[in-house]
């Protein structure tokens, strides 16, 4: 390099973990929000997140039923 030197920039980065998430489903029926919340369920253990609580509510609106359900996600580390 004919002594030349060439300046390397570093570019530092930190990893920050999630510790807490809720999620928020609903669904037509009970099957389909289950399916939903199993879904999500082994998406968030990839990032090492487990299940804390779940809390769920049927409603009837314009003579359907909604069910909604709410899941609140820890860290399992």
């Amino acid at each position: 390099m004919n002594g030349e030197y060439r300046e390397v920039n570093q570019m530092g980065f930190q990893l920050d973990f999630l510790k807490d998430k809720i999620e928020f489903f609903e669904a037509a029926s009970l099957k389909e929000l289950e399916q939903k919340i199993q879904k999500q369920i082994e998406h968030n253990q990839a990032i090492l997140l487990a299940v804390h609580s779940v809390s769920h509510q049927t409603t009837v609106i314009d003579d359907r039923i909604l069910y909604t359900a709410v899941v609140h996600f820890k860290a399992n580390i």
